[in-house]
């Protein structure tokens, strides 16, 4: 989808031309936006003089001078402000601030959401896709007299002032039941008449509202916007008829915008699943031998099992492992394989998914590990110390790890943990419970540590650390290749699905000579960057 415009794109362009004034031809017929802009602020001095609503201080009047430059009023104070606005629009419009033209700008009632009360209370959560989700509305009780105060009203606009939505706008109508709204939204109210609500409601999609709201948010960790930052907002104004023009154009493209949507998600989805089952189709060439040539003088695969071996038994006798009782040794004998296993030999044909060449040769997994398979420990957190705990939100998609997720382990427990524990450079991490992540494969390496921090494993992931004379790269690649069979081999109720350790300790491994590993990482690594780019 690299260099097409995305639909999202294509609208806020739309958008952009609408409040440009670029959209829609201009008419010299149309009553212009300095008249509209006149009446309204008679009418907001009116119902100031009536005691309605509160005038505001920092009122201002934007004109142009006799240079054709546009300045503002504030009280007896005049000042340039050309250089300040964002572009030039055409004649017949008007640069205003929305707080000059909003008769209120209201914060909303703060209550807790109760399941009965008096009156409905609407909240940002309960605003979703430009629609309020009624039977989600909780209740609120609120003094009678203050209801009307905060009651919500056909073309209201509201405003989120804070979190992830901070800046969403959501435009009123079609209320289906009374209702306020909660505090962390900010409710404008304006002239209804001379401004189309539809024409606010785009201006406030547009990317000159969104660059203007960027500029007031408050950054921290819970971003927040007041209604100083609204208030201050330039707006261009057009001519009333011409505001029903752009409206009835956007509503025009709307449909067609859908559409370049849903053929863009189209392209999207074919364009992940062509790269997904070309990643398959090349992971499964590369371990069954057939993505890179065999090289005769390669060092055969029995040679390096028969190093691990060594290794695995002097590591037994220095006690840092235990002895396998189930070990299986697999061997090929009259074109068929056999697995030995405790003195008893069956023939294993039928369990071996593929053929491999003839310097591979096939093992368990659990034969190819300097350390026994298993989960981490249960672990009890604290705010803070120089220990982090590995869990299955670390093991992020692609194979990344991110330990900016991670908690931190309490240091009173640490010693409850041996060294052995402590996740090392090139530990393959198996996400083993729950849902949605189940199965996923990842690869720890040093340089994913914060500070250096020691990181020990949690309960829900399954750590794999190989013998140092493998490709951990390569188990990597073949543990991917069979992520769709450990999604599959996974048991308990719905609610607790676990991929349990012996699972994968059984799973085939074909092991190519090592030289071969090298040339395999090396091409699987090149290939899927490409297709992931």
């Amino acid at each position: 989808m690299e260099g097409r415009m995305t639909a999202q794109q294509l609208k806020n362009s739309i958008l952009q031309m609408a409040v440009q004034g670029k959209l829609v031809p201009q008419d010299a017929n149309d009553e212009p936006a300095s008249v509209l802009l006149e009446r309204i602020r008679k009418e907001k001095e009116q119902l100031i003089k009536d005691g309605k609503i509160k005038k505001n201080k920092k009122e201002s009047y934007i004109f142009r001078g006799a240079d054709n430059l546009h300045y503002e009023q504030i009280g007896k104070e005049v000042r340039c402000i050309e250089d300040e606005l964002p572009f030039e629009i055409p004649d017949g419009w008007e640069w205003n601030r929305w707080g000059n033209m909003s008769f209120k700008i209201q914060y909303g009632y703060n209550a807790p959401a109760k399941e009965k009360g008096n009156i409905k209370m609407v909240r940002i959560s309960d605003i979703q896709d430009n629609a309020v989700i009624w039977e989600n509305v909780p209740f609120c009780n609120i003094d009678n007299n203050e209801i009307e105060d905060y009651i919500l009203h056909n073309n209201d606009i509201l405003f989120a002032r804070t979190g992830g939505t901070v800046g969403k706008s959501f435009l009123v109508d079609n209320i289906k039941e009374n209702a306020v709204f909660a505090g962390y939204l900010i409710r404008t109210v304006y002239d209804y008449i001379n401004l189309k609500s539809k024409y606010l409601k785009y201006f406030m999609e547009s990317n000159l509202y969104w660059s203007q709201l960027r500029k007031g948010t408050i950054a921290t960790a819970q971003p927040n916007c007041n209604g100083q930052t609204l208030s201050s907002m330039f707006i261009p104004i057009p001519p009333l008829e011409e505001q029903k023009r752009i409206i009835n154009k956007i509503k025009e493209l709307e449909p067609l915008i859908e559409k370049y949507k849903q053929t863009e998600e189209h392209l999207y989805a074919l364009n992940s699943n062509i790269k997904e089952q070309l990643k398959k189709s090349i992971l499964q060439y590369a371990i069954e031998g057939k993505l890179v040539p065999q090289d005769p003088n390669d060092e055969p695969a029995s040679v390096l099992l028969e190093r691990i071996y060594k290794e695995k038994q002097k590591l037994i006798t220095e006690g840092k492992i235990k002895k396998d009782k189930n070990e299986s040794i697999i061997y090929r004998r009259d074109n068929s394989h056999y697995e030995k296993l405790n003195g008893i030999e069956l023939c294993v044909d039928e369990e071996i998914p593929f053929e491999i060449p003839e310097s591979w040769e096939w093992v368990r997994l659990k034969n190819l590990v300097k350390k026994e398979i298993k989960r981490g420990k249960s672990p009890e957190y604290s705010v803070s110390s120089n220990i982090q705990v590995f869990a299955q939100k670390c093991n992020v998609k692609a194979g990344g790890i991110d330990m900016t997720l991670a908690k931190y382990l309490d240091n009173t427990v640490f010693p409850k943990y041996p060294k052995e524990e402590y996740m090392r450079d090139s530990d393959i991490v198996v996400n083993s419970t729950g849902n949605g992540t189940l199965g996923r494969i990842g690869m720890f390496h040093d340089s994913d540590r914060i500070n250096k921090n020691i990181i020990v494993p949690d309960s829900h992931v399954t750590v794999i650390r190989t013998s140092k004379f493998l490709l951990a790269d390569y188990i990597f690649y073949v543990l991917n290749y069979y992520q769709p069979y450990l999604e599959k081999s996974c048991s308990g109720s719905t609610n607790q699905t676990e991929l349990k350790p012996a699972v994968i300790s059984e799973l085939f491994i074909p092991v190519p000579p090592i030289n071969e590993q090298r040339r395999i990482v090396n091409k699987l690594s090149k290939t899927i960057k490409l297709l992931t780019e």
